[in-house]
């Protein structure tokens, strides 16, 4: 049989898939799902570059994330889209990669910018790392907020951390945190922690991948704070004080 590749532009995490058994669990009795196979990596990859699927019975209109390379959107998230109560985009840099690393994250609520967030400096990290302490901390917050009936929606431009969390940690856990060749899991604590919130929560959460560095508001602020946290040199994680002077924040050293 002829391998596929399957987009989800809605569910319980968007992207590209290689398997029906964990597209299914993403768009499986998730209201409005939006998912569609292609017979080559090439197709799959425009389709979802475009985030836009045929109408059909079981796909909804709503649009996934867009891209704006000029100027950052005011969420990253078209306006017809329907919005989350919160909505928490993470990021993580490291410089070099390995080397001092930090996370961060921006919180909007009913799309207006409410928190940043910033720290877990690790003078010997990698970016990965990074990035999973970014998901971790949105999962917490996540977590909370969905405890209090909010809708929430995470954003990261780590297709790896995604995956890890939500995808591949399923294979491991069977294999009792074993990878199928040689080798240890690399990060297995933190995704240990992370896939274990994720598991409570991922009825009712959102997790989508947004595109680093083509203008997105809230990536772009994440990414600063996850270089401030490196500038800083902060091993907490720490909420950036208020008020929150955008112009200023965009000013800071990009990662």
């Amino acid at each position: 049989m002829a391998k596929k590749f399957y987009v989800v532009w809605q569910g319980r995490e968007t992207g590209i898939f290689t398997t029906w058994d964990q597209t299914k669990k993403l768009v499986d009795k998730f209201p409005g799902a939006r998912y569609k196979s292609f017979p080559s990596q090439a197709e799959a990859e425009a389709a979802f570059g475009k985030g836009s699927a045929p109408r059909t019975n079981h796909q909804s209109t709503k649009p996934s994330v867009t891209k704006n390379a000029k100027s950052p959107t005011k969420v990253g998230v078209d306006e017809n889209t329907t919005k989350y109560d919160v909505e928490i985009y993470t990021d993580g840099g490291c410089e070099p990669n390995p080397g001092k690393a930090g996370s961060g994250i921006a919180v909007y609520r009913n799309g207006e910018l409410t928190e940043l967030w910033y720290g877990l400096y690790n003078a010997f990290g990698t970016n990965n790392t990074a990035e999973l302490n970014a998901l971790h901390q949105a999962l917490l917050i996540a977590q909370d907020n969905l405890k209090k009936d909010q809708s929430v929606h995470i954003l990261s431009d780590s297709q790896y951390s995604i995956n890890c969390i939500t995808n591949w940690a399923y294979g491991w856990k069977q294999k009792g945190w074993k990878r199928k060749t040689a080798g240890d899991i690399k990060n297995l604590e933190i995704i240990q922690i992370s896939h274990a919130i994720y598991e409570e929560i991922k009825d009712k959460l959102q997790i989508s991948h947004v595109a680093a560095h083509v203008g997105i508001e809230g990536n772009e602020l994440a990414d600063r704070m996850s270089i401030y946290a490196i500038d800083q040199k902060d091993t907490q994680f720490r909420r950036y004080p208020e008020p929150i002077d955008m112009a200023s924040i965009l000013s800071l050293r990009a990662g």
